[in-house]
């Protein structure tokens, strides 16, 4: 849903490039409080999962394709602040590097594929979590169906945007139907990738997983015949997971996006994906332009002056997980560390206060 150069006009564009720069400068702030020193690194390799994901369109129709957008995976995983930071490193590297996504429409597409997605997908999630019974299962169905629902809200995001700023007297009543019916089908490609992905982290570091946290069983004691919950009483602190546990995820899931963006992706299906079939059908491309890196050496996902195909698809994947893990965990870093430097101010503050307290000299009856 990658929307071009020229499909929104001027105004429209820089409306959401205002919005999407709000919507990051909040969820910057927002992530100091999700991530930590086990979930940080999670996140950039997130980043890098939802990249390599999104290189894999997978057929949904006759002549058409779809892709993973990402936020409901990356918002429940590692927050929904976080998940929207990791969809906008996504997408940056996507337009910066490989000409995928207009520059002057990356407002449009941050609104659109990292905001809205996540937010509605968190949304649903956190409403159903509330609803059905507690446990791991319940968080890869809720998993499921916030991704489903995600992906068209995002196709009739667009459609409202494109009522306001479209570029092409087309129809509005045409676009929406067009855009809603298609990426209801890319939506449960999108729900199978997202529940699987989602289910495969809980069974092996279910305390990694953002959305799986306070989804414990309280404890139920029997009185004069009754189950009445047990009085809440502090409990110790989990033993840290050993850092070789961690190590080895983040090795497995950073290999694992670079065999899916490095060898899988070249049996992806080459059809347009929803949004292109769409516009080239109703005529909404005969506005876009050509992109500012369209000449770039990794544009269209291939490495200039690599004649075999699939060896440049490969390369291109591999650089693309690379740069996106670095960017992202550079991000995320960087949040992380001020988090810590808040905290330790903190802590610096509250002891001082206590010394001063405790220093002060008494007064005495003269």
């Amino acid at each position: 849903m990658h929307v071009p150069d020229g499909f929104i006009n001027a105004p429209t564009s820089a409306v959401t490039g205002v919005v999407a720069a709000g919507a990051i400068a909040v969820s910057l702030r927002g992530a100091r409080r999700e991530l930590d020193e086990r979930t940080a690194p999670l996140a950039g390799l997130v980043a890098a999962f939802i990249f390599a994901v999104q290189m894999l369109n997978f057929p949904v129709a006759a002549g058409t394709s779809g892709h993973l957008l990402g936020g409901a995976l990356a918002a429940i995983l590692v927050g929904p602040y976080t998940g929207v930071l990791c969809v906008s490193v996504v997408l940056l590297m996507q337009g910066i590097l490989f000409a995928d996504g207009g520059l002057t429409a990356l407002g449009v597409n941050i609104t659109d594929m990292a905001i809205v997605t996540t937010v509605v997908a968190y949304a649903v999630f956190r409403a159903l979590v509330k609803l059905l019974p507690r446990g791991r299962r319940t968080v890869t169905v809720a998993s499921f169906v916030a991704a489903l629902v995600s992906v068209p809200a995002a196709a009739v995001v667009f459609t409202l945007l494109y009522a306001v700023g479209g570029t092409t007297d087309v129809a509005i009543g045409k676009v929406a139907t067009a855009m809603i019916g298609v990426h209801v089908l890319i939506g449960l490609g999108e729900a199978v990738i997202t529940a699987l992905t989602v289910g495969s982290v809980i069974a092996v570091r279910p305390d990694l997983v953002y959305g799986a946290r306070d989804l414990r069983q309280r404890l139920k004691l029997r009185v004069n015949g009754e189950l009445v919950d047990a009085p809440a009483a502090s409990e110790p602190e989990p033993a840290p997971v050993a850092a070789s546990s961690q190590r080895k995820l983040w090795v497995t899931g950073l290999v694992t996006s670079l065999v899916l963006a490095g060898f899988v992706s070249f049996y992806a299906s080459a059809s347009p994906d929803g949004l292109e079939k769409v516009a080239h059908d109703h005529g909404i491309d005969k506005t876009e332009k050509e992109h500012t890196y369209a000449d770039s050496p990794l544009a269209d996902y291939g490495v200039k002056d690599v004649s075999d195909a699939r060896l440049s698809g490969g390369l291109a994947g591999v650089i693309g997980v690379g740069a996106t893990v670095v960017a992202g965990s550079g991000v995320f870093w960087v949040v992380r560390r001020r988090r810590t430097a808040a905290e330790t101010a903190g802590a610096a503050r509250s002891s001082g206060s206590s010394g001063a307290s405790e220093s002060a000299p008494s007064s005495r009856a003269v």
